[in-house]
């Protein structure tokens, strides 16, 4: 079955660095686009940074020039890189698989918090 596992989440002081990672297993891993997603209590999810099968990239404008993406498919792993971090910053990030309509995925979520 499809598992997608976030990590790299934790406490970073502002202006600080994380990278999260999405392991994933149960599909072809290299076949399928994959999605970074933030979601704050109270508010929808939103997509923050989207990769192609082929490694192409689309972020969010509010973070273009702060938040790259890429996988790794030899390892199975999509990885955000989250540069100058602010405290808004602060949410629990996913990771998501939509393979068709019908069959979307996703992981646990790992919590980013940006605090001095």
């Amino acid at each position: 079955q499809v598992q997608l596992v976030e990590s790299g989440g934790g406490l970073v002081q502002p202006g600080g660095s994380l990278r999260l990672s999405c392991a994933a297993s149960g599909f072809t891993f290299s076949s399928y686009n994959l999605g970074w997603y933030r979601q704050a209590p109270g508010k929808q999810r939103e997509l923050v940074a989207a990769i192609t099968s082929g490694g192409s990239t689309n972020v969010a404008d509010s973070e273009k020039g702060r938040f790259t993406s890429s996988r790794d498919n030899a390892k199975n792993t999509v990885y955000l890189q989250m540069n100058s971090l602010k405290p808004e910053h602060t949410v629990v990030y996913y990771c998501k698989l939509a393979k068709n309509i019908l069959s979307v995925y996703w992981g646990q979520g790992t919590q980013v918090t940006v605090s001095s």
